[in-house]
């Protein structure tokens, strides 16, 4: 960087082979869209061979037709060079080196600053001075053209430059509107639609309206000579092809879009008047309406836009739904190819726990008992999700293998209905073997009849045995149906396979008496629990009332009720369930049918036999 400003560029001879202030022969700028955008832009100049200097449109030919301004410094011969001085001087070497132009009039520089020419984005070539001792403050010293109307295409495609108070306004021929509202130099669009020529329409109707003093760069395609304006304007309606025409004297010129390089001249006798042809809807009695069209074209490009869009999703989602019904038929395909090889099919709703980093965590190390069984302990834990779980910890299991311990739970998992306790998962870990199921609230059935502070009453109870009825039932006949509720659940059903064959056993031997909860006459002895709110053996009781079966018969013998009709009912079916005889037991629906009153409830053959010792008539 020179201390003029200029930055140059050397090779390793020290020969100059670029600098900033100076354009030989054959070397053009080309101006940046912007201050902040620095993508091609609209204008260039160039230092030509034969010693002009030329200012053209990008993408344009280097011919007259598309030049708007000129040096016309064609006599400083071929190879001329273009410089700017530190001192403002713009001028023109030719191939000797010697000065013999100088282009802007010798400019008088003070001290303090610097200089820089550039073709601006307005298409307008200047020379800009910075005071480098005023905070670098800026002026333009010189600037050719001098009308900012002159640079050939400013305002765009069929749009047209006017030079109002000395500033460049675009502007839109009759029947068009700006591209862009708030950047008039994209150009102009017409605001209605162009019926084509190969489907003319005679609904399409078309007008001609006029602007004058308006001169673009011609695109014309025929020529008509010694012809009035009226006859002009017809002879343009009439051709499907004629989109304007220029009229200068006697002479019409047809013309295609685009119009191009418009401007406006003075208004003097024989400028050129463009004719436009317009549809008669783009604006009424001979005038354009922009916001009416503007409006139109708004809607049809919504339209447009609407219906594409509605065919895209349409498109997308023929081919997701394809997509997913794929995956899922190959997901399908490959879930019975597995069944076929394990022999079953996995219950994806079963979760696989972890011992240490799930459920010794979810459980707080096991702390909270919720109660014990014959199967093992129960805990209450929480899982990450803030949900409450039961996890009963196996005990006395017979040893076995992964896969068998898992297909024994998934036969549990798909097994599901409101009366059942839901079985969500199970660890399988080292020797360790728990179920994780959903925590019930309200505790067991045990606690809400012996250590609940409210006695439940009589239709709860009820409801109760109902609940388990049901319960069983399915258990019995309707595995298939799944049902998720909310109500009186059972617990531990289809783990009896996993004990050791002696931890199976219930114990019986009090004085020769039946005295446990053995299946399936298990239900009676609850059925039983739950009217007399007793339990099935209370060492605690009286000689005659330890065991509540014993009990229970004397009462029946005695017809010893509070309330004859309901609990003599419910007994009678009590005492059915808990028969010796395993044929004489009825089942589980049957017992649900007494229950609901369905069906009548006759003497079971051991509380008969008792009658019959007892000299009691049992006809009734």
């Amino acid at each position: 960087m020179l201390n003029s400003g200029n930055l140059v560029l050397y090779n390793s001879n020290s020969t100059i082979v670029w600098q900033s202030l100076l354009l030989r022969a054959g070397d053009e700028l080309i101006r940046s869209i912007s201050e902040t955008n620095h993508s091609m832009g609209s204008f260039r100049i160039k230092m030509q061979t034969d010693g002009n200097i030329v200012m053209y449109p990008v993408g344009s030919l280097d011919a007259p037709d598309f030049a708007y301004w000129a040096s016309i410094t064609n006599f400083v011969g071929k190879n001329a060079t273009l410089i700017l001085d530190g001192n403002g001087r713009l001028y023109m070497l030719n191939i000797s080196g010697a000065e013999v132009k100088n282009i802007n009039n010798g400019a008088v520089p003070s001290n303090g600053k610097m200089y820089r020419a550039t073709i601006d984005a307005d298409g307008i070539f200047r020379v800009y001075s910075h005071n480098l001792i005023e905070n670098g403050s800026q002026s333009i010293e010189w600037s050719a053209p001098k009308d900012r109307c002159t640079p050939k295409g400013i305002c765009g495609i069929n749009g047209y430059c006017d030079l109002i108070s000395q500033q460049p306004v675009c502007a839109c021929p009759p029947g068009f509107v700006f591209i862009n509202q708030e950047q008039g130099n994209l150009g102009c669009n017409r605001n209605f639609i162009v019926e084509s020529c190969a489907f003319k329409n005679d609904r399409i109707e078309y007008t001609i309206q006029e602007l004058q003093n308006t001169i673009w760069l011609e695109s014309t395609y025929a020529i008509l000579s010694s012809m009035a304006k009226e006859e002009c304007n017809l002879a343009c309606l009439e051709d499907c092809n004629c989109e304007a025409a220029q009229f200068q004297g006697q002479e019409c010129k047809k013309q295609k879009l685009p119009l191009t390089f418009g401007r406006r001249t003075q208004q003097e006798a024989g400028n050129p008047t463009t004719l436009v042809k317009v549809g008669m809807d783009s604006g009424r009695n001979g005038t354009t309406n922009p916001k009416e069209a503007r409006g139109k074209v708004l809607q049809m490009d919504i339209l447009v836009s609407g219906v594409a869009c509605l065919s895209f999703a349409l498109i997308v989602l023929a081919f997701s739904t394809f997509l997913i019904f794929r995956y899922r038929l190959w997901a399908y395909k490959k879930i019975l190819y597995k069944a076929n090889d394990q022999g079953l099919i996995d219950d994806v709703s079963l979760r696989a726990f972890t011992y240490n980093n799930e459920l010794e965590v979810a459980t707080n190390g096991f702390v909270e008992k919720l109660g014990r069984g014959s199967f093992g302990t129960v805990f209450k834990g929480t899982l990450s999700e803030e949900r409450t779980i039961a996890v009963k910890r196996l005990e006395k299991v017979v040893a076995e293998g992964e896969v068998e311990f898992r297909n024994k739970m998934r036969s549990i998992g798909r097994t599901h209905h409101r009366n059942l306790v839901r079985l969500l998962g199970y660890c399988h870990d080292g020797p360790n073997r728990l179920l994780v199921y959903e925590y019930m609230s309200n505790g067991t059935l045990f606690d809400y009849l012996f250590k609940s502070q409210l006695n439940p009453n009589w239709e709860e109870r009820i409801n109760i045995v109902l609940d388990i009825a049901r319960g069983i039932m399915y258990l019995h006949e309707e595995c298939e149906t799944q049902i998720i509720h909310l109500h009186a659940k059972i617990a531990d059903f289809g783990l009896a396979k996993l004990l050791i064959p002696d931890h199976s056993r219930t114990l019986t031997g009090i004085r020769g008496t039946r005295s446990g909860y053995v299946a399936p006459e298990c239900f009676g002895i609850v059925l039983l629990v739950i009217r007399c709110c007793c339990r099935s053996i209370d060492v605690n009781a009286s000689e005659n009332e330890v065991v509540l079966i014993d009990w229970v018969y004397g009462c029946f013998t005695a017809n010893d009720w509070t309330n004859k009709l309901s609990l003599e009912r419910m007994v009678k079916i009590g005492l059915w369930c808990i028969e010796v005889e395993p044929a004489v037991r009825p089942s589980m629906k049957k017992v649900l049918q007494m229950l609901e009153g369905n069906v009548d409830v006759p003497i079971s053959p051991c509380a008969r036999s008792s009658l019959q010792q007892n000299n009691i008539d049992y006809s009734s």
